[in-house]
């Protein structure tokens, strides 16, 4: 039985968080989940029954989290070696474009809030292995699997997809943007000063800004600052 202690947690898509394997478990956990996989079979599974089991296999792979970084990239790189042993001629180059996206599915592979609705589901890694695998064209969007209270899809006025799509930002953002890189720390007051608008002004174009993916807040008004977030 897959049992273990939850012990940590990490910051996921919007703020919502998934927990992972506890620490004193990890061998045990992954022993285990090795174990199931090495005595399953795929015969007699039809293709899609096949992309099915593959999706749950690896988003427990990596739910274990057995590094402290980087455990995306070694599942990616454990399971790329593993699908090669299965026959399947698989590459890298998907994964490294859609890193985001393999991440996040795996992330809603793993997430449940019920109280919100929302529950764990492998369809957006089955949609990345179907491209991966069967050479199929699903456009992979970030944007389908962001969370905000309840499941958003669809809605790109909402939400944004900072790998697959370009952030598209009007001139006061670009101007916005330009002063944190300069200075994180910079009050709405200051940024309205050199912007040469007013401070209202400013909170609504940072406001548009954070609905973007683009800057987030850390700290509080007065002792906190800007980050950027996936923007180069």
């Amino acid at each position: 039985m897959r049992d273990y202690n939850i012990t940590k947690k990490e910051w996921v898509l919007n703020g919502d968080t998934v927990s992972y394997g506890g620490a004193l478990t990890l061998k045990e956990t992954l022993d285990y989940d090795i174990s199931q996989e090495r005595d399953f079979r795929y015969n007699g599974l039809t293709m899609d029954e096949t992309i099915h089991h593959l999706a749950l296999f690896v988003s427990r792979l990596w739910q274990i989290h057995v590094f402290g970084e980087g455990n995306t990239r070694t599942t990616a790189v454990f399971f790329i070696k593993y699908l090669r042993m299965l026959g399947f001629d698989t590459e890298n180059s998907l994964f490294a474009e859609n890193s985001w996206y393999f991440r996040n599915a795996l992330v809603r592979a793993n997430y449940n809030d019920i109280k919100n609705g929302i529950y764990e589901t492998t369809e957006y890694l089955e949609k990345f292995l179907r491209n991966l695998l069967l050479d199929e064209k699903h456009e992979l969007h970030n944007r389908e699997m962001h969370i905000s209270g309840k499941f958003l899809q669809g809605h790109d006025d909402q939400v944004n997809d900072p790998i697959n799509d370009p952030i598209k930002l009007e001139r006061r953002e670009q101007q916005i943007i330009d002063l944190l890189r300069q200075r994180s720390d910079m009050t709405r007051k200051e940024m309205g000063d050199k912007l040469g608008c007013s401070e209202a002004t400013v909170k609504r174009e940072l406001q548009k800004l954070i609905e973007k993916g683009v800057v987030k807040r850390v700290g509080s008004n007065k002792k906190g600052e800007w980050i950027l977030v996936n923007f180069k």
